[in-house]
């Protein structure tokens, strides 16, 4: 095990307490009248001894809802705040840096890092990650959005899923299998444009959901979609029938929603450079379109256990989509020793491309009821491939949305708390 280690089982490196650092800062961090409480994580290191890394819990940002930018609308399962990396990517980076994401999922961290005039990267195993993600970093105006879907024939699909009317209206089905229709063609043929693109990530943000707002009857919330057996029961328990919704005014409605903080200022932002951002699909432990030492700093949330089931949330979306959700090979781990395994490769693989002196907000949370905390196996796995462990931070929030919506009682099934690991590149 790297001596550097023992650092930390005293106390903080000096460096970390400079005035200006985020030890620091998060120590003398006051929100809504709560001071910092300073502890210590203890993780175990692989040759048995004990790690400790200073250790800072208070609220560090909001937990309103919609408290973000309005491009940050979309939903995805077990996504995070944008406050969360725009915490990070203030503190750590300056205008121009490279920002990077190897678990994008809907793209809160390369859409923040352009809204704060950084360089956006992101990368994720599923294909359906790049489609969410790359239209709101080029978004169009609305008037293109509405000529765009006037000029759209939805009256004929060769697409036909009878067993998808147990979520959508005859109609409303045939629409959207045409509407598929013209992506996948238009995506075969290299002919989609960025209009084409951003009408097909609303679509998908819109196919299900617990509002009229949605394609669908009433059913889970957006970021997970029910089984067709599933939605037959919710059918059957609510004595509902899918009624007829107007899928071009759906998304020209949503589409208004997203843009609604997108003016001149922020267009101008989001095309800093001219350069395009660098959008990748594939393992997180394998990025090679990025270069070494080219990323300035990483935030970024994997996969928690066997805790949320990715595939089975987002089957429909993909199919929309043409993605076959069951080869999507996304990291499913029931035992923590060998999610621990697959988290080294993935920070060995960050270690790569991070450049020294940068860093790693590597976001975790509490899973089986809280008797596993992710930290301290990231620990000990980051400092395994050179990283220095310079802090935890856990962000501890009094509501979630997502807690209310089910009816959840706070900190009890889930978990309001973010747990972050900080790690520098020596």
């Amino acid at each position: 095990m790297r001596e550097q280690l023992g650092l930390f089982e005293t106390k903080p490196p000096e460096r970390c307490l400079e005035p200006g650092s985020l030890a620091g800062e998060l120590t003398d961090f006051v929100y809504d009248g709560r001071t910092t409480v300073v502890s210590t994580t203890a993780a175990m290191a692989v040759d048995g001894r004990e790690v400790q890394v200073p250790t800072f819990t208070n609220e560090f940002w909001t937990s309103r809802q919609r408290a973000a930018h309005s491009l940050q609308e979309v939903s995805y399962r077990a996504c995070f705040k944008p406050q969360l990396p725009r915490f990070f990517i203030e503190r750590l980076t300056e205008a121009g840096a490279c920002v990077f994401d190897p678990f994008m999922g809907r793209g809160t961290t390369p859409l923040e890092a352009a809204l704060l005039g950084r360089r956006p990267a992101g990368n994720d195993i599923n294909p359906l990650s790049r489609v969410l993600v790359g239209p709101r970093l080029e978004p169009p105006d609305a008037a293109s959005v509405d000529e765009r879907l006037r000029r759209l024939d939805l009256s004929s699909s060769a697409e036909s899923r009878g067993d998808l009317l147990a979520f959508f209206h005859p109609e409303t089905l045939s629409e959207i299998c045409a509407l598929r229709d013209y992506f996948l063609e238009g995506e075969a043929a290299g002919t989609l444009d960025p209009v084409d693109r951003w009408i097909r990530m609303v679509a998908v943000n819109r196919l299900t959901g617990h509002s009229p707002g949605f394609f669908s009857v009433y059913t889970l919330p957006p970021n997970q979609a029910v089984s067709v057996e599933g939605q037959l029961k919710i059918n059957a328990d609510r004595k509902q029938v899918p009624p007829r919704r107007d899928v071009k005014h759906i998304i020209a409605r949503k589409t208004k929603s997203l843009l609604l903080d997108c003016d001149a200022a922020t267009r101008r932002t989001l095309s800093l450079g001219g350069r395009a951002p660098l959008l990748m699909v594939g393992p997180a432990d394998h990025t090679p379109a990025l270069e070494d030492g080219s990323v300035d700093l990483v935030v970024t949330s994997p996969p928690f256990l066997d805790v949320v089931n990715y595939s089975a949330d987002n089957w429909l979306r993909c199919w929309f989509c043409g993605v076959e959700a069951g080869a999507v090979n996304i990291t499913i781990a029931k035992r923590v020793d060998r999610w621990g395994d697959a988290m080294t490769r993935v920070l060995a693989e960050l270690h790569r491309v991070v450049r020294p002196g940068g860093h790693v907000a590597f976001e975790v949370g509490e899973v089986r009821a809280g008797t596993v905390k992710l930290e301290e196996t990231v620990i000990p796995a980051a400092a395994s491939v050179g990283f220095e462990p310079e802090l935890v931070l856990v962000n501890a929030q009094t509501f979630t949305k997502t807690a209310n919506c089910w009816g959840v009682s706070n900190n009890q099934r889930g978990t309001n708390t973010n747990r972050v690991v900080v790690l520098r590149r020596g």
